[in-house]
């Protein structure tokens, strides 16, 4: 589904003072998200430390979605302007407004920011179908990866390494 015309949709970078506002939502979004499938947990689903991680690294650049004049997602990506292959790290859009158009909109204003990547990668909790058929059916991911307890995650961070976890990877072509 796409954005209705009549909505003012704009991504742009978040700033400095908008970050703690940005976070609360992301974290906000993936844990509904969590709740929805799982039920409800004291457990935080995203740490703050998790996305200050990837605000961190280099290359990082954190993007809000504004769908008339309000923050509705946002997104983290790592630019590597050497190789140009790029990770799209977090992807959220405001839990209630899946099914509108929002984070394939986020996604499509992304690809034009960065016309020269060549590749594209990012994942995905393997239970989260909505994400899944978003990347691959939407926006023309290939799953290249399942981490899981018999294949885990060689680098999990903070997270539990047999976390089960789809990676996608997007080769981009020119035009």
């Amino acid at each position: 589904m796409e954005l209705s015309k009549d909505v003012n949709f704009l991504l742009v970078p978040v700033e400095e003072t908008e970050i703690n506002d940005f976070k609360t939502k992301m974290q906000e979004s993936f844990q509904k998200r969590y709740e929805e499938y799982y039920a409800a947990t004291e457990r935080i689903v995203l740490t703050e430390k998790e996305i200050d991680q990837s605000l961190a690294r280099e290359g990082s650049i954190a993007y809000k979605a504004l769908v008339d004049g309000e923050m509705k997602g946002g997104a983290i990506v790592v630019i590597n302007k050497e190789t140009q292959h790029n990770y799209l790290a977090f992807l959220f859009v405001k839990y209630g407004l899946q099914n509108k158009g929002v984070g394939v909109a986020i996604w499509n204003a992304i690809k034009q920011f960065h016309p020269e990547t060549k590749v594209w990668e990012t994942g995905t909790p393997y239970f989260d179908k909505r994400n899944i058929h978003i990347y691959v059916n939407k926006c023309g991911f290939s799953i290249v990866e399942f981490y899981n307890e018999k294949h885990p995650d060689p680098n999990p961070g903070d997270s539990d390494p047999f976390e089960e976890f789809f990676v996608f990877r997007k080769t981009m072509t020119t035009q």
